[in-house]
């Protein structure tokens, strides 16, 4: 079996055994290693290519590009802004999309990468708002705080904003990465995790030229 064709099948299994549905990418997307997004998507960021970061907490694949993303967004030039975006596929997910915006808002995204261990080594079940924000408070981050600001209307208005730009960017799967508001690349079309990222500087590099 392709590696193509094992991310794929597994993405959608893990997707549904974390209790979100993973719709992959067609095969005519998948021939290539980037597609075009149709129209062109302005930045969120005056004077500045957006680098979108399309991820599930739930997803195993974003657990093990992440790293690698964020060791990628060092070397990024000052003119370009990496910004993770948060996916829910389903209404189960909504509570992840607000735990990372609550972080944010915290100044507490030095816990982003602990909330996929806690996910994906620890098996944390931390996908509803009450365990979410225990395990914050576990964490040390004050628990009412984060309650108070985990329902706030800024939060509600972040993920209505990441839920749009899913649909403008057509996304079907996690991870993916948008560059520019122009392209869109993820393992399933480049058949590796190096790869997506290669191919994401690569792209960086085409807008910054355009």
């Amino acid at each position: 079996m392709s590696l193509k064709n094992l991310l794929v099948r597994s993405l959608a299994i893990a997707a549904v055994s974390a209790g979100a549905l993973f719709a992959p990418l067609g095969v005519a997307q998948a021939a290539e290693n980037y597609v075009t997004v149709e129209p062109p998507q302005p930045s969120d960021t005056t004077g500045k290519i957006e680098v979108l970061e399309f991820f599930a907490y739930t997803c195993p694949h974003c657990n093990t590009i992440e790293p690698m993303v964020q060791k990628w967004a060092k070397t990024l030039p000052d003119n370009v802004v990496l910004k993770p975006v948060p996916v829910a596929f389903n209404a189960s997910m909504a509570d992840l999309q607000r735990l990372y915006y609550s972080l944010e808002a915290l100044d507490r995204l030095d816990l982003h990468a602990e909330v996929f261990t806690a996910i994906h080594k620890e098996r944390k079940r931390i996908y509803e708002a009450d365990a979410i924000a225990d395990w914050a408070a576990s964490k040390g981050v004050d628990k009412q705080a984060f309650i108070d600001v985990f329902n706030s209307f800024g939060i509600t208005s972040k993920v209505s904003r990441a839920n749009e730009l899913a649909k403008l960017y057509k996304i079907e799967g996690t991870p993916s990465i948008a560059v520019g508001g122009k392209y869109v690349t993820s393992p399933t079309m480049t058949n590796s995790y190096e790869a997506t990222i290669e191919e994401a500087q690569r792209l960086v590099e085409e807008v910054s030229r355009s």
